[in-house]
């Protein structure tokens, strides 16, 4: 670590949980974020400004004036940029010194496998069913920390899912693929701003944790934010040893 990272990364450090070892090791990490909208957006922020070494930002979309609400990673003269481009720019003036690399395509098949096989923590920030089971069986097929957010209307949610603990559930343990479970956005419901940011922040942090080797994930728990009366909710969550995703690989 030179000086100068010593120095912008001084009040990690101090913390003797994080230390310059796990400060070391948040420099060395390399995080995959799927989704640059309203959750990627404070989660890629903060794991850019924490020093995390490569952030691999993936996103299809490109910025729409909508979008200003609540993804902070995007100015309004990036309307009709392409997000991961519009992000890759917030992220290198916030710390020049973080590798971004942007995919501007939705991950899927042997790319998001490979994807997923080279990080060491992988951020669900994205908005459908779809990608998120693919994600998570990405996840558990290459051992791979998972940490799932969603947020709609005041209501936010938070899991992380570690393959690598045989008591830890999937995200297929939680939500059946396959199931009838209502696919809502918030294109159509509306979305609370800074609930966003509460939910995306999260992940980071649980991110950090992950790769920094400090803390407690928040493995096998479902917490649940209800944005209008400011009160978390904590329920625990069992592994489903018949899971079709997880139930055989451990």
């Amino acid at each position: 670590m030179t000086d100068q990272e010593l120095l912008r990364y001084s009040r990690h450090i101090l913390l003797p949980e994080i230390d310059i070892e796990g400060q070391q090791a948040i420099l060395d990490s390399r995080v995959l974020v799927l989704g640059a909208g309203g959750l990627g957006s404070p989660a890629a922020m903060y794991l850019a400004a924490a020093g995390v070494g490569t952030i691999v930002l993936c996103d299809g979309d490109i910025v729409d004036l909508t979008n200003l609400q609540r993804q902070i990673l995007h100015v309004e003269e990036s309307v009709g940029v392409a997000k991961v481009i519009s992000g890759a720019r917030s992220l290198t003036q916030l710390n020049p010194h973080v590798k971004v690399e942007s995919l501007g395509v939705r991950l899927e098949g042997s790319a998001l496998e490979e994807q997923v096989a080279s990080a060491d923590v992988v951020l669900d920030c994205s908005d459908n069913f779809a990608t998120r089971h693919a994600v998570n069986r990405a996840c558990v097929r290459y051992r791979k920390p998972l940490v799932s957010g969603a947020a709609i209307r005041f209501d936010g949610q938070l899991a992380v899912f570690d393959a690598r603990r045989a008591d830890s559930p999937c995200y297929h343990c939680l939500f059946p693929e396959g199931e009838d479970v209502e696919e809502v956005r918030c294109a159509v419901m509306g979305v609370f701003a800074p609930l966003t940011g509460i939910i995306g922040t999260s992940q980071a942090a649980e991110a950090l944790k992950l790769v920094g080797g400090f803390g407690e994930a928040a493995v096998g728990r479902l917490l649940l934010l209800d944005g209008l009366a400011m009160e978390w909710r904590s329920i625990r969550l069992a592994r489903d040893p018949d899971c079709a995703v997880c139930g055989g690989e451990r």
